[in-house]
């Protein structure tokens, strides 16, 4: 089985199926996450009014993680630092400069909406774009994929010599059930009176898990003290943490935000 392509032409023009995907997963959250404000009755007007500047900050903000945690390596290849075509887009790095942007347009044009309640709101959508981000990212791009193997499930990358674990697909796997289990919650956690922020924080820790079997299993050299695994581990920690605060406010606090009564595909067929 021959690799997929990493590029097509049309004419001179070279467009990069990782970029073309990426492009789409991006399309798909806008789309969705406002879908989410508008079933709960939010404005979306500090989403419309920075998306674009969102989606900047979080490729800024991912490759400047990424090459830090591979500071050796660009130092050597400075122009390399540029050829996100290839890759190289730390996940971590991607929602620390999404936030930002995001956090200042949330405060701006609807300071009505709690961070806390948007977080909630935002998080099952950040995991459906991610699960569709891997299949249509970093399956499609260059040297795709993770350690050699000889399994049956094996896939060939371009730029890659032999058959290489497909980690973007065990990745959008592992994070469609995450999402499925977030999404579950959204409708438990008020009727338990949870705080709000509490869905993030569960859905953040969750996630957290996987990035680090990811990364120690499939991707990185198995030591725990790689960059991916030190940081996922932290993260897992600070939501083990602050689930505990959440906790000790259970009932005496804002409550997640309760969905509406009639399903989501429901309430948009009736406008």
């Amino acid at each position: 089985m021959r690799p997929i392509p990493v590029a097509f032409h049309i004419g001179p023009l070279v467009l990069h199926t990782y970029g073309f995907g990426l492009g789409i997963t991006f399309w798909f959250a806008y789309w969705y996450l406002s879908r989410r404000f508008q079933h709960y009755g939010l404005s979306t007007r500090w989403l419309e009014k920075s998306f674009i500047w969102i989606i900047v900050m979080a490729v800024v903000g991912a490759r400047t993680v990424h090459c830090i945690a591979n500071i050796s390596y660009y130092l050597a290849h400075p122009i390399l630092v540029f050829a996100v075509w290839q890759g190289g887009l730390s996940s971590y790095g991607g929602i620390a400069g999404g936030l930002i942007v995001a956090l200042y347009a949330l405060h701006k044009y609807n300071p009505e909406i709690s961070f806390r309640t948007a977080a909630d709101v935002t998080a099952p959508v950040l995991l459906a774009a991610w699960a569709m981000g891997r299949l249509l990212g970093p399956q499609l791009m260059f040297a795709g994929g993770g350690h050699p193997t000889t399994a049956w499930y094996g896939m060939k990358y371009a730029g890659e010599v032999g058959y290489r674990i497909p980690v973007p697909i065990f990745q959008s796997i592992e994070t469609i059930i995450t999402f499925s289990i977030v999404l579950g919650l959204s409708r438990l956690y008020p009727q338990w009176k949870m705080p709000a922020l509490s869905l993030a924080v569960t859905a953040y820790g969750i996630w957290s898990i996987g990035r680090f079997f990811d990364e120690y299993l499939w991707l990185a050299v198995p030591r725990v003290w790689d960059a991916v695994e030190v940081f996922a581990l932290i993260s897992l920690a600070g939501s083990i943490v602050l689930m505990l605060v959440l906790l000790s406010r259970r009932g005496k606090d804002t409550p997640v935000l309760a969905p509406p009564p009639q399903p989501l595909a429901a309430a948009d067929a009736h406008g």
